[in-house]
């Protein structure tokens, strides 16, 4: 580790090019326009990755009257306000022509001297952007001024070594970034599976019935369109033994332990599935007190209240003891299993049960839904065997699904630990087995 040196920030920028460690400009509402020159914002600037969303522009005009400094592909940003406070990505190459806000340092490193991914990633460690919180200040919102930016170290290795070390997190970045395509495309094909099943179903063999369209004979008209004539519309209040919320208990946070029983809160309930990765659990009185929220295998859960309100999903077989708060409500069924679980569950988080949700939710009601409410839902309903066939189709979906994320949660803890050990030089770290361990 002998060949690890320290360096101020600014001491890596390239003195030859103009503007290569400096801010941004002054941008006001009057000169927004809807196309012309790219405005990149600190709401752009993610970590380690270029957020393109909310795009405003400015007139060339507008360009040449106040000056702006041009910010190129390849240019580094560092973001000096919050969320975290000095993030940094790399402009990419979609942005041809762009500026940036005053907020936002514009970066451009001597890459005869360093690798560029190296210093970005080394920026993005938590050691780093620890050390920007501490030399922040402000009354409104917490920044970080460049001159203090600037004189921030990083410990940094020769630039072979750089430049292995960034080849090895890029590949996991890589990786990272196909998987979370691969979710995705996923997602968006158990979109339109559920439209196609929960519209048309499925028949004796297998096979999903040919659309209305084609074959108007297999369908009727209900509340919630055509659907296939065999099947009926029935209310949730209809098929379920009951319909009500948790309890949150009373102590605060303090109530809220690392171990014990499974306490269920809205942020568990997902479109993807009970996601326990960040769970409370309560005490055996605590569960006692509450026994009125107890959840039970195949009972599903839906947010009723606050942001999330509308993600559903069905408690699994193997929950062991659990309790839920009352932003989740309990739903059921008078014979739970399975398959009807799975059936219900994907039906409210389709567009059928989504758009009951808006409707009554609509004009953002605060309370959020309520019991009767939810026992008036109409569902489209079928036979026992057609459920089934349908749980069955929707749950290969999500196993698949379920497996790129497991997979995407190890790539990130992988990448995490590399970072510990290939940016810091506090421990000595042979890259071949690092190179080994990419190659996931």
């Amino acid at each position: 580790m002998n060949n690890w040196r320290p360096f101020q920030l600014r001491d890596l920028a390239d003195k030859s090019k103009e503007n290569s460690f400096t801010d941004g400009d002054w941008i006001e509402a009057p000169y927004i326009e809807a196309e012309g020159i790219r405005l990149i914002q600190t709401g752009n600037v993610g970590i380690g990755e270029f957020l393109d969303s909310n795009k405003k522009y400015i007139s060339s005009k507008t360009f040449r009257v106040l000056s702006c400094k041009e910010v190129v592909p390849g240019d580094v940003l560092i973001c000096r306000l919050a969320d975290p406070i000095g993030r940094a990505c790399i402009v990419p190459p979609e942005c041809s022509t762009s500026i940036t806000s005053v907020d936002v340092t514009i970066f451009r490193i001597d890459e005869e001297r360093f690798e560029k991914r190296y210093v970005v990633y080394s920026i993005n460690t938590d050691d780093f952007l620890g050390r920007c919180i501490e030399k922040s200040g402000g009354t409104t919102r917490q920044r970080i001024s460049r001159s203090n930016l600037g004189s921030l170290e990083l410990f940094l290795p020769d630039l072979p070594l750089q430049r292995k070390i960034a080849l090895i997190l890029t590949t996991i970045d890589n990786l990272i970034e196909k998987t979370e395509a691969l979710i995705e495309k996923y997602q968006s094909i158990k979109q339109g599976m559920m439209h196609d099943l929960f519209t048309r179903g499925v028949t004796e063999n297998g096979e999903l019935r040919p659309p209305y369209e084609e074959a108007p004979h297999l369908y009727k008209r209900s509340e919630l369109g055509w659907i296939p004539k065999e099947w009926e519309v029935k209310t949730i209040g209809s098929m379920t033994a009951r319909v009500g919320s948790g309890i949150t208990p009373t102590g605060g946070s303090e109530v809220y332990l690392t171990e014990g029983i499974i306490f269920i809160r809205s942020q568990n309930v997902t479109l993807g599935g009970l996601d326990l990765s960040d769970v409370a659990f309560i005490n055996e009185r605590t569960h006692v007190q509450m026994a009125a929220s107890e959840v039970f295998p195949f009972d599903v859960l839906l947010n009723i209240t606050g942001a999330s309100i509308g993600r559903c999903c069905y408690v699994p077989a193997d929950i062991g003891r659990a309790n839920t708060n009352q932003h989740v409500c309990c739903i059921r069924l008078v014979v739970p299993n399975e398959p009807d679980a799975k059936f219900l569950s994907s039906i409210l988080s389709s567009p059928i049960g989504q758009n009951q949700i808006f409707r009554l939710n609509a004009g953002g009601n605060r309370e959020g839904l309520n019991y009767q409410q939810l026992r008036s839902f109409r569902v489209p309903w079928t036979n026992e065997d057609e459920r089934k066939a349908i749980a069955i189709r929707l749950d290969s979906i999500d196993k698949t699904t379920l497996a790129e994320q497991a997979f995407h949660l190890k790539l990130l803890q992988q990448k995490q630990g590399l970072m510990q050990d290939l940016l810091t030089g506090k421990v000595p770290v042979k890259v071949e087995k690092m190179e080994e361990a990419a190659n996931v």
